[in-house]
Parts: structure tokens; sequence; C-alpha cells
């Protein structure tokens, strides 16, 4: 997924061009991320993202990985992203969606990243909320920000490098899973997950290997985390029941 994905308008930030711009954050704000199933995570966010979402691998045409996290098991249906626009009370919100509007940004100079910001954002004005900068320089706000983008790039290149490093290893195998339903069960598959068998057979010094990384960790919360599919294949069925209940209601309101 290309980190600009949700971004129709990123431009960099700019301190003359910028000066009166304000940002303040809309009620609906996620309502970007409502046609989404799956998003980006780094590995400092497996545990706290293991307990609501199954993490999985995915790989690309040209053989590169990165993990994500499954927020629905359709297509452009995001079962954590509510009709309102507001992510679901009391589940963990990923870097990348908690990011936006801003972005890092490639520039002209091939080694420099910009911060920029989705100037379609409708929270992106001149009147009202909190001002980016203050007699040409960044405010606290805009410098938190800067450095949470700063890390966050830093952490999802050193989860890219280890979801390569375990398909190296060739530990990392495609995988459909059988979803049991209301209405039958459903199959899901287009990701990787780390497989039991080959991952009990790596020898000692690819145990230790992986243990000094951190790896080790990340792969108990990986696999932990797989049970989370069921889960959401619970709230699908409700998510349904609950449209099914609205649709007969509505007959019943509009005759009376």
């Amino acid at each position: 997924m290309s980190a600009t994905v949700f971004y129709e308008r990123a431009v960099a930030l700019d301190r003359a061009a910028h000066q009166g711009t304000k940002i303040q954050i809309q009620p609906d704000h996620y309502a970007f991320a409502q046609d989404t199933n799956a998003l980006p995570i780094a590995a400092s966010e497996f545990a706290d993202a293991g307990r609501h979402y199954p993490i999985v691998f995915v790989g690309d045409d040209a053989g590169n990985f990165h993990v994500a996290v499954l927020l629905g098991l359709e297509d452009k249906s995001n079962l954590f992203v509510t009709e309102l626009g507001t992510w679901k009370a009391d589940t963990y919100v990923p870097a990348f969606a908690r990011r936006y509007p801003f972005v890092l940004g490639t520039t002209a100079e091939a080694d420099r990243l910009a911060v920029c910001i989705d100037e379609s954002y409708p929270g992106v004005n001149a009147a009202e909320g909190v001002a980016l900068f203050e007699d040409g320089k960044e405010t606290g706000y805009l410098t938190q920000m800067m450095e949470f983008l700063r890390v966050f790039q830093g952490e999802m290149e050193l989860t890219k490098n280890m979801a390569q490093r375990l398909n190296e290893l060739g530990l990392l195998t495609a995988k459909t899973i059988t979803i049991s339903q209301a209405d039958g069960d459903r199959y899901l598959s287009g990701f990787w997950v780390v497989d039991e068998q080959k991952f009990a057979g790596i020898d000692d010094a690819r145990v230790l290997e992986l243990h000094r990384a951190g790896i080790l960790r990340l792969i108990e919360l990986h696999r932990a985390s797989l049970g989370n599919v069921q889960r959401l294949a619970m709230q699908l069925d409700e998510q349904r029941r609950l449209k099914a209940l609205q649709q007969d209601a509505a007959p019943a309101e509009s005759a009376a």
C-alpha cells in the first residue's frame, strides 16, 4: 500500500506558503479509511494492534514483504470505522491512519523527505484550529507531528527488513483461512503467515539470531493475533444483522 494512498492533494509544508494555515480535526476524521480492509503497521505496534486485529504479511510481485493488520473481511470494508467516520471506541488505531493528514513525501532531492499535508482535508483552513507556523517557525504541535512521522518512518523500514528476513529464511507461507459465518463458510486469502512447521524446524543459530533481533517475540504476537480473524467474522455478521434490521424498519417508518 502506497504511503499516500489516502491523500488527494498532498503538498510539502512551506513556512511562507503555510504561515497562516491551521488544522482542526473533524468529527468524521477517519472517514478516509472507511473503504480499506487493511493497513500497514510497524513492529512496535504488534502488541497493541494484535489485541484487536489479525497481523499478516503481504507480498508484492517483486517479492517484497510488509506487515499489515486486517480491518475487514470484504473488499473496501473497514469494520472499525463507523458510518460517522469515527474509529470504533476502545480499539487501537494504527499509526498509518493516525498520522493523517500529514505524511512524509519525496522531494526533488532524492535523499530528502519533506513533511506534507493533504490540503483536501476539510480541517485544513486559515480561520480555526491549531496553527502550524508562528513567526516563521514550526509550532509545538507541528514539531511533535514531525517527530512522530520521523520515528514512524524509521520503524516501518525496520519492519520491512524484518519481514524480508523471515522470507529469506523460508518461514513465510501463503495462507487461506476458512471463516465460519451465519450464512456459511467463506475463505480469506492473499496474505502470508509464519509457517508453524518451518518455524519449528529452524536451527539453533537462526533461533538465536531471531531472539537477539527481537523477532521471536514478534512472531509469537503475529501468530496469536490470527485468532482475531474469527472475531472479525462475528463483527461482520453483527453488522449485517443490524443493517437488515434498519432496512426492515425503514418501510414501517415510511408507512407511519
